[in-house]
C-alpha cells in the first residue's frame, strides 16, 4: 500500500493524525496500517465500496468504535467521545411533520452533547452558539419552524449548523449529500466548504460519488478490500491507481469536468453498484454504506 502526504506538517497544526491505524472485526480486515495527517483546514474525500470501512472510520474519529492497531488522534488528544472538537453531519433523513422540535431546537442538539453545564450563563452562551451556527450556514429565516415542516436541503442546513455549533477543529461528514437534489448537494457542500476556508476547520468527507465536492478536495483517501491509498484527486483517480486496488481493469474518464468511472469486468462490485459491473457500464458509489 501506498500513500502521498502533502508536505508535513507540526503537530500542533495537525487536525487528525492516524498512526499505523488498523481496524478489523474478528477475521475480517476492513484497513491496516494506515498513516494520515490532516491539517487544519484540508478537505478529505473518503471514498470506496459498500463496506471498506469508510463510516467505520468516521466512528473511530467520533470515539465510537476501538482501534483494533494504531493510534487515531483529534487536535494532538486521544480520540473520545463527546469531543468538543469534532462536529458530524449526518445522511440526510427526512424528520416527518410530527417531530416537535423547531429548526434551532435541532441546532441546539449540538450544545446539549458537549455538556457546557448549567445556568443563566450557560444558556446565554448556548443561545449565542445557536444563532452563530444558525447564520452561519443562511437559516435565520426558517430557524424557527417546526423541522417537519422544512424540505430536505433545509434540514441538512441545520444539521450543518448543528455540526458547527461547538466551533470544531474537525468536522466528519458521513454521505451528507445522500438523497438531495443537485442544487442541495452544491449549497451543503458550499456550506461545508465556506467553513473549513473561514475558521480552518479539517473535513473528512464520506461520499459515494466524488463530483459534487470534486473542486473542493484537497486530498482523497480510497479505501477497497483491505487495500488503500491516499494522494491528490489527480494522483488517486486514475485508471492504474483503481484498477489495482480493484484488481481489475477500471477506466477513469473525464468529461465536462466530471469524472466518470468505467468497468470493463463483467462480474465485479467495483465502485459499490448492486449487480456489478457490465462492460463499459459506468457506475457510481450509489448505496448507503453498511460497514459493520
Amino acid at each position: 500500500m501506498t500513500s502521498s502526504q502533502p508536505t508535513p506538517v507540526v503537530e500542533a497544526e495537525l487536525a487528525v493524525r492516524l498512526s499505523g491505524a488498523g481496524l478489523a472485526f474478528g477475521d475480517r480486515t476492513l484497513w491496516n496500517d494506515l498513516d494520515l495527517d490532516v491539517a487544519a483546514g484540508e478537505f478529505v474525500a473518503v471514498l470506496g465500496p459498500n463496506g471498506a470501512g469508510k463510516t467505520s472510520l468516521l466512528k473511530v474519529l467520533l470515539g465510537q468504535l476501538p482501534l483494533s492497531s494504531g493510534s487515531a488522534t483529534i487536535a494532538g488528544s486521544p480520540v473520545r467521545a463527546g469531543n468538543a472538537h469534532v462536529g458530524y453531519v449526518p445522511q440526510q433523513r427526512t424528520l416527518d411533520s410530527g417531530v416537535p422540535l423547531r429548526g434551532r431546537d435541532l441546532v441546539g442538539l449540538g450544545v446539549d452533547g458537549h455538556r457546557w453545564g448549567t445556568g443563566l450563563r450557560h444558556w446565554k452562551r448556548r443561545r449565542a452558539a445557536v444563532d452563530d451556527a444558525i447564520a452561519q450556514v443562511g437559516a435565520e429565516r426558517y430557524a424557527g419552524a417546526p423541522v417537519g415542516d422544512l424540505s430536505g436541503g433545509e434540514q441538512q442546513r441545520l444539521r450543518v449548523a448543528q455540526a458547527l455549533v461547538g466551533d470544531p477543529r474537525v468536522l466528519l461528514c458521513d454521505e451528507p449529500l445522500l438523497s438531495l437534489d443537485l442544487a442541495n448537494q452544491h449549497l451543503v457542500s458550499s456550506l461545508i466548504d465556506r467553513r473549513r476556508r473561514d475558521h480552518g476547520t479539517a473535513v473528512l468527507f464520506v461520499t459515494h460519488e466524488i463530483n459534487p465536492i470534486l473542486p473542493l478536495v484537497d486530498r482523497v483517501l480510497y479505501l477497497v478490500d483491505g487495500q488503500f491509498r491516499i494522494g491528490t484527486p489527480a494522483e488517486v483517480m486514475t485508471s492504474e491507481v483503481l484498477s489495482e486496488l480493484y484488481r481489475t481493469e477500471v477506466e477513469v474518464l473525464e468529461m465536462r469536468g466530471r469524472l466518470v468511472v468505467v468497468g470493463t469486468g463483467d462480474a465485479i462490485d467495483a465502485l459499490g453498484s448492486a449487480g456489478g459491473l457490465r462492460p463499459g457500464e459506468g457506475v457510481h458509489h450509489h448505496h448507503p454504506e453498511d460497514d459493520e
